[in-house]
């Protein structure tokens, strides 16, 4: 599976669950599940390796804008939440965090934010497809520290001052 196919496969799940986390990752799962075991261990890299690519602090003080606050497993759903968000959310991101504010439509502190499930979706379809764990997928694992320059995430004036846009949007 290359990229294109990994990012179509997020985009059309997401289009289909309508902007739901968990009917996304549902929906994930099904798809998945009509993959051979091979192409859903090749997504769950893809996924793997952007999750692990957005472990950077200026990511971190995004989501605290965005969600009003973000504890280490908060942010990891994050992560998960972002990717379900399709490419240009991803990458767009990860150029410039702040820009979120644009690149998102709607967004409901509610649900959104928060894309747990997603992931799973790979490894709850291949326990499905194979009766077994997934092996171990090869990726490095994610380092200790988020990349980047520490941000102080209890700093409201700080993160206002990093993500102007997303603080109009999104600040207290």
């Amino acid at each position: 599976m290359d990229e294109t196919e990994f990012w179509e496969i997020v985009d059309s799940t997401r289009a289909a669950a309508e902007g739901d986390p968990e009917d996304h990752a549902d929906l994930l799962v099904e798809r998945l599940l009509q993959l051979d075991p091979d192409a859903v261990l090749d997504f769950a890299r893809h996924f793997e390796v952007r999750y692990n690519r957005a472990y950077r602090w200026d990511l971190w003080g995004a989501a605290v804008v965005l969600m009003g606050g973000a504890s280490d497993d908060a942010f990891d759903c994050f992560r998960c939440w972002l990717i379900g968000q399709g490419r240009e959310v991803f990458e767009g991101a990860l150029h410039e965090p702040d820009d979120l504010a644009a690149l998102l439509g709607n967004f409901d502190d509610e649900i959104d934010g928060d894309g747990e499930e997603l992931g799973y979706a790979a490894d709850e379809a291949y326990e499905q497809l194979t009766g077994s764990v997934a092996p171990d997928l090869g990726v490095p694992a994610q380092a200790a520290e988020p990349e980047g320059t520490p941000l102080d995430l209890d700093d409201d004036d700080a993160l206002a001052d990093r993500f102007p846009q997303l603080w109009e949007r999104f600040g207290d």
